[in-house]
């Protein structure tokens, strides 16, 4: 049987991060076989090791499918050759055989060198400017006719994130999903991270379900944006209506939040939230009109948090400030991400996937939900960095402002 064959190198903490023993077993997976053609250990925290393999497959399809795979444990190929390319054959339209990148650092060799890939974010393409010195990764439908597509998987190199020599949440826990975590001392790390980010004026992003206000846990958020620990936050209709029904009926979709009893004819709050914020013109306009005084929309306003509200089918209304044109929404989403350190993901899925596909692996990433599957589903759609929390949406966001400013787990916070 005909074999084929490529030689791949691997390089820094591979052994201990687990990196080439992944590798090993990707081969293995995909039907590949390899050999140990030199391999040289660190012998020091700070000295990285070598390994050069040889991959063979019994098919070359087979054989591109692992090398790709290899990819993305930092793998590059023995050859020299700079990265290929192939010219778009259309508006939004890409070469067959299309470089479908990752969400870590990545490398391209133009002109016999290695250049940093920009605007990193997983499955868009690269693209190559005609003097082939800037690389930049754009979605595909942003490709126009022409532009230089990379291909295939000559050249390229992607950088894996090495395990943290300290100890602390985030390499502890790791994107491990268990509701038996120690949450207390979880979330007194988190507010540690927060503390520190907003010392020094970073950044940290909320991503916010509609569980967060039906929990009673609105006037919590509400504190942290006071307090400036978010500068960016992103959701949908729903969280924007139901913290604006909460603000002027005291309800959340017909539910009085402070004894949890359905209210007479609460079913129409949710609407009527909508109309007033719609008769005012935007949310601002609201909060300007004294229409709205508290409540998470609110102190976004107040305190020029970079708000994004991108709507789906099933919305009522919606609100004015949401944005229904799904390419305008994920434009203005990753111009906000940009610098982001720390995202809190609460209580929504689909927003959460959305965000986890745009953000860079270096960025720290907390997701809290009270159903496992959905903390789990967001490290299978590539989001690996992702630390999850099994649990509920209010006593994360209570005990999380308790840990930032003091105060004792049941305190009242003022909205």
């Amino acid at each position: 049987m005909k074999t084929f064959s490529e030689e791949v190198s691997l390089e820094g903490h591979i052994i201990d991060s687990w990196t080439l023993p992944r590798a090993f077993d990707a081969i293995m997976d995909m039907g590949g076989s390899f050999d140990v053609l030199d391999i040289q250990v660190g012998r020091a925290k700070d000295q990285g090791s070598h390994a050069q393999l040889k991959v063979m497959a019994d098919s070359e399809k087979k054989l591109e499918a692992i090398l790709l795979e290899l990819q993305n444990f930092g793998a590059v190929l023995a050859s020299r050759e700079d990265v290929a390319t192939e010219a778009a054959p259309g508006d939004g339209v890409l070469p067959e055989q299309f470089y479908s990148s990752t969400h870590l650092p990545t490398q391209v060799r133009l002109q016999g060198r290695w250049v940093e890939v920009q605007n990193t974010e997983m499955d868009l393409v690269i693209v190559i400017n005609q003097e082939r010195t800037v690389a930049r990764m754009v979605p595909s439908m942003a490709v126009r006719k022409g532009e230089l597509v990379v291909v295939g998987h000559d050249g390229i190199r992607v950088l894996p994130p090495q395990r943290s020599r300290e100890r602390e949440v985030f390499s502890f826990m790791g994107s491990n999903v268990s509701s038996e975590h120690p949450k207390r001392l979880v979330i007194e790390a988190i507010a540690g991270q927060m503390r520190e980010i907003r010392a020094r004026g970073g950044k940290i992003m909320i991503v916010a379900g509609p569980a967060i206000v039906h929990s009673g846990a609105g006037p919590y958020l509400a504190r942290l944006i006071r307090e400036g620990y978010v500068q960016v936050l992103f959701g949908g209709n729903a969280i924007a209506t139901h913290d604006v029904e909460s603000v002027l009926y005291g309800t959340s979709l017909g539910v009085a939040l402070k004894d949890g009893r359905p209210v007479s004819g609460g079913h129409r709050n949710h609407m009527a939230a909508i109309n007033t914020i719609r008769a005012a013109g935007s949310l601002k306009s609201a909060v300007e009109q004294g229409i709205l005084g508290e409540g998470i929309m609110y102190e976004c306003v107040r305190h020029n948090v970079d708000l994004v509200l991108a709507g789906s089918v099933r919305d009522d209304g919606p609100m004015p400030d949401v944005i229904t044109d799904t390419a305008v929404a994920q434009a203005k989403m990753r111009k906000a991400l940009e610098g982001v350190e720390l995202v809190l993901m609460i209580a929504t899925m689909l927003h959460s996937i959305a965000t986890g596909n745009m953000l860079k692996a270096s960025v720290k990433v907390v997701a809290v939900d009270i159903n496992p599957a959905v903390v789990t589903k967001l490290a299978d759609r590539g989001t690996f960095q992702a630390l999850g929390l099994v649990t509920d949406a209010e006593l994360f966001v209570r005990e999380l402002s308790s840990a930032l400013d003091g105060l004792a787990g049941g305190a009242e916070v003022k909205s």
